[in-house]
């Protein structure tokens, strides 16, 4: 018998390219949209955290600090002075906050983030 010298093809389709470039597509959609956030995030800890360094002696101090640190971090638009919780736990000031953000995907689609936070 001879063997014929045809061989099974094998590799990756037009359609499986394709599939996996929608996916990867989607993926990286995704990551573009929701990484400003985290990063919107890692500010409003990093400026809770330098006002806790060297607390102002009042509430009132320590929301105008926060505010005035968020003129100047540029990303921080969801948190304000406001918004913050400020307590005393063992002589200490502690900052808490919390906040959600909502980004449209495609028009009915959304995603929902819920960021919560407390100064170290």
């Amino acid at each position: 018998m001879q063997s014929s010298g045809i061989r099974a093809q094998r590799g990756v389709t037009l359609i499986g390219l394709l599939s996996w470039a929608v996916v990867v597509g989607f993926i990286g959609y995704v990551l573009v949209r929701a990484v400003p956030t985290v990063l919107e995030f890692q500010a409003i800890q990093s400026a809770v955290d330098k006002i806790v360094a060297s607390p102002p002696p009042t509430v009132a101090g320590i929301r105008n600090a926060f505010d005035k640190q968020r003129e100047i971090e540029y990303s921080i638009e969801s948190v304000s002075g406001k918004d913050l919780d400020i307590t005393k736990e063992n002589d200490r000031v502690v900052i808490r906050f919390a906040y959600q953000k909502e980004i449209e995907l495609i028009k009915p689609v959304y995603l929902l983030f819920k960021y919560e936070g407390r100064s170290k």
